[in-house]
């Protein structure tokens, strides 16, 4: 007999359901304890599930951190983020990045430090799914110093090289922390004044 839509529908929801616990549980370990290596048996014991079950959903730790990267950085903030270089205006998309992506890291700021943190001393898995990100923010800003030359907004002496390099620094996660906790600057605040920089330092 054929599975009856309900019972698939129940399926899936039951899945996505351990799924997100078992996400919330890496989660809370790296709010309580940042500086202490995440363990899978530790997460499946949180979460209520057998370590096989991680695995079955994640595939491997890696996996499984790659989904936290994922879940914590590529959120609603992150579409606004990827929706940005339709700014027919690269000085706006420029200004509507830094304001989008510093709400971002400011919404789960010790989520994310832990995970730098952590990437240093966890190359394979933890380290693999911060790089990941990291390489797609590098080509992001490659994109948008691109789009500030061909509009002619960089000021005179300043290649697309430059712009790249300088804009890599401001956008990054240590930029913005160094502002927003080592400061204690608002994250408005924080937005406001790396886009300030990067308009003096960049364009005409």
């Amino acid at each position: 007999m054929a599975t009856r839509p309900y019972e698939q529908r129940q399926r899936a929801e039951a899945a996505e359901q351990t799924r997100r616990r078992i996400l919330d549980a890496v989660i809370e370990r790296l709010r309580k304890a940042p500086a202490e290596p995440v363990s899978v048996d530790r997460i499946a014991e949180m979460a209520g599930v057998a370590r096989s079950t991680v695995y079955a959903i994640f595939g491997s730790r890696a996996g499984l951190f790659d989904a936290v990267a994922a879940d914590v950085l590529e959120r609603e903030d992150y579409e606004r983020l990827l929706e940005a270089k339709h700014e027919p205006d690269a000085r706006e998309h420029m200004r509507v990045g830094f304001r989008t992506g510093t709400e971002m890291l400011a919404a789960d700021r010790d989520i994310v430090r832990a995970l730098f943190s952590m990437a240093q001393l966890d190359e394979r898995a933890v380290g693999e799914a911060v790089r990941k990100r990291e390489e797609s923010r590098a080509a992001g800003m490659a994109r948008l110093a691109g789009r500030l030359a061909e509009q002619d907004l960089l000021r005179p002496g300043v290649s697309v090289e430059d712009a790249e390099q300088i804009l890599w620094v401001l956008t990054s996660f240590e930029s913005f922390d160094l502002l927003y906790t080592g400061r204690g600057l608002s994250k408005s605040a924080v937005a406001e004044l790396l886009s300030a920089t990067a308009e003096r330092a960049l364009l005409t």
